[in-house]
């Protein structure tokens, strides 16, 4: 099955092997899409180097550095991407960021600069990606972010995260009405917890997965590899009439009450 035969999709946000980034990259490889990557830091470009070298051999993909947070790195990224591909099919947004200390303890105690790198970062950050990657998109195309239940409810020690995920979910809609015309489609994945890098900096991780499997509908937390293949999915042509939508993939539990 090569839903994605002749795609090129453009993945953001891999920490390393246990990243939902990486995850939505094997699934997106198995359908058959080609794959460039972003990268921001230095030591995250190493290890994505290296997950590249193990899965692929020597047909490594395309792997540029964008910082998000930086307009000329962001530009020159897509420049990057443009020399190498006549056009972009698709594109996951796997990016947030928080400080540790703003997810502890009460929101309300919140600093400002906190807020804004939390929303910058995991918001604002689609925003900017969109309007790089949209003159790429020459046939259309199918934008996917990450997002969490923290955006709907007030999950403890989530925080400023939870209220950056709503921001995000927000500019999923706006964004899917002003690229609409361009056939291009925009919607988010709410995942179920996954035990990723980002996860460690949440206090409490642990009740969190203990309380999924205790109450979702299919008793049991979810893999990384399945919010993959739900990405793939939307990156898909079999979704071609899905955009501004929020697709839980958290096992049920966003629909049961506690």
């Amino acid at each position: 099955m090569h839903l994605l035969e002749g795609k090129t999709i453009a993945v953001m946000g891999v920490a390393n092997r246990r990243s939902i980034a990486w995850a939505v990259a094997e699934s997106v490889r198995k359908l058959g899409g080609k794959l460039i990557f972003t990268y921001r830091s230095e030591r995250a470009g190493r290890e994505l180097e290296r997950l590249c070298q193990d899965a692929f051999g020597e047909d490594v993909p395309l792997i540029v550095r964008c910082d998000v947070q930086d307009e000329a790195s962001l530009e020159a990224a897509f420049a990057e991407i443009a020399q190498a591909t006549e056009r972009v099919d698709g594109l996951v947004h796997s990016i947030a960021h928080a400080r540790v200390e703003d997810l502890q303890g009460e929101f309300v105690e919140t600093p400002r600069e906190g807020f804004d790198l939390a929303l910058e970062t995991s918001a604002y950050s689609l925003v900017a990606v969109a309007r790089a990657v949209r003159p790429l998109m020459t046939q259309g195309g199918s934008i996917v972010t990450m997002s969490y239940l923290g955006a709907e409810r007030a999950v403890p020690n989530y925080n400023v995260m939870g209220v950056a995920k709503a921001a995000l979910e927000a500019s999923v809609r706006y964004l899917s009405r002003d690229l609409g015309p361009n056939a291009i489609r925009v919607n988010a994945v709410s995942a179920g917890p996954i035990r990723t890098l980002a996860a460690k900096g949440v206090r409490g991780f642990n009740d969190v997965l203990h309380a999924v499997e205790e109450r979702a509908p299919l008793r049991r937390n979810v893999t990384a590899e399945e919010v993959g293949d739900v990405t793939a999915f939307l990156l898909s042509d079999l979704a071609r009439g899905l955009t501004g939508e929020v697709i839980h993939v958290d096992g049920g539990y966003h629909i049961v009450g506690i």
